[in-house]
């Protein structure tokens, strides 16, 4: 499979953790795969030796995934890998989750309380030294005890893409993850989380602000109608998480700018043009970039040679 391919080619490059989406559907009908990422990840950390894999990210908001199975799925990769298996957890897309909530797909303030809920319930089962009881608005749980705990603690990264999201994430989690431009993510989006963070009683200096550049290599001029061509653009509009239909998020693509592809995608033509993207994240605070490039094993090894010299030199 080419995502484990992937995988090795960054751990031979030295990069530090390989992200895996966890999708039931994908984001558009043209890529016409969706495999179980936890069937995948063990596979890839095996083939391995040094970087980190990781889930960017699961829902264990009550749907598709209960809090309790996202905790012992993760704390048996820990065993297995140690210090390698990385966790990111969202509040969901409709794609992905609605067809597990019979009763209507919640609205985002439940599925982000579910969200905070699920992150506590999931360090009561890894931390617990006896059976324990748990008793929550979404979650209930009477008499239970996790026997297969991780190695050592795994840190949580929370996605957050608004304000209010992102003080959720300083308040639960260990570290952050979000899309924003740089210019949000300075003034808005990183504040909210440091701040929260702060008031949780954590030290925000060793919190990680981890934003994703979705890199496409062709030139900018003909950047946006190719993204729009592929149906990627789609994941632009509004609408889109609240859909369940990867065909109508496909169609979407058609009714996003060119403004607005153009300032959410990094348009590769050459390794200057993302060492200036990373480098405006870098400025704005992010600690951790990552790069969305999708499942080509050619494109790591472009990065690897042409953009990580320029990072690992200390520049």
């Amino acid at each position: 499979m080419r995502f484990v391919e992937c995988t090795a080619v960054a751990d031979k490059y030295g990069f530090d953790t390989v992200w895996f989406g966890d999708h039931l559907l994908p984001w558009t009908h043209r890529r016409r795969g969706a495999p179980f990422v936890w069937s995948t990840m063990p596979v890839a950390l095996d083939r391995t030796r040094k970087v980190n894999v990781g889930v960017f990210v699961t829902t264990p908001i009550g749907g598709r995934y209960q809090p309790l199975i996202m905790a012992q799925a993760a704390a048996t990769l820990d065993n297995m890998y140690p210090g390698r298996f990385a966790l990111g957890v969202g509040s969901g897309e409709a794609m992905n989750d609605a067809l597990f909530f019979p009763q209507g797909w919640p609205k985002w303030h439940e599925r982000i309380e579910r969200l905070a809920e699920a992150i506590l319930l999931t360090r009561k089962a890894w931390e617990s030294t006896d059976y324990f009881s748990f008793e929550g608005r979404y979650f209930k749980v009477e008499n239970f005890f996790l026997y297969t705990k991780p190695k050592a603690r795994i840190p949580i990264c929370f996605s957050a893409l608004g304000q209010e999201s992102a003080s959720y994430a300083g308040t639960f989690a260990d570290h952050l993850i979000t899309i924003n431009p740089p210019e949000t993510c300075r003034d808005v989006i990183f504040p909210s989380f440091e701040s929260s963070a702060t008031k949780a009683g954590k030290d925000p200096s060793r919190m990680e602000k981890i934003v994703p550049i979705s890199v496409w290599f062709i030139d900018k001029k003909r950047g946006a109608e190719e993204v729009r061509r592929s149906g990627d653009a789609g994941l632009l509009a509004k609408e889109a998480r609240d859909e369940r239909d990867p065909r109508k998020i496909e169609k979407m693509s058609e009714s996003v700018s060119d403004d607005r592809i153009l300032a959410s995608k990094c348009f590769y033509s050459s390794p200057d043009d993302l060492i200036d993207r990373i480098d405006r994240y870098r400025k704005a605070g992010a600690t951790h970039i990552t790069f969305d490039i999708q499942s080509f094993p050619e494109r790591i090894e472009t990065l690897g040679e042409k953009v990580l010299p320029y990072f690992s030199q200390g520049r």
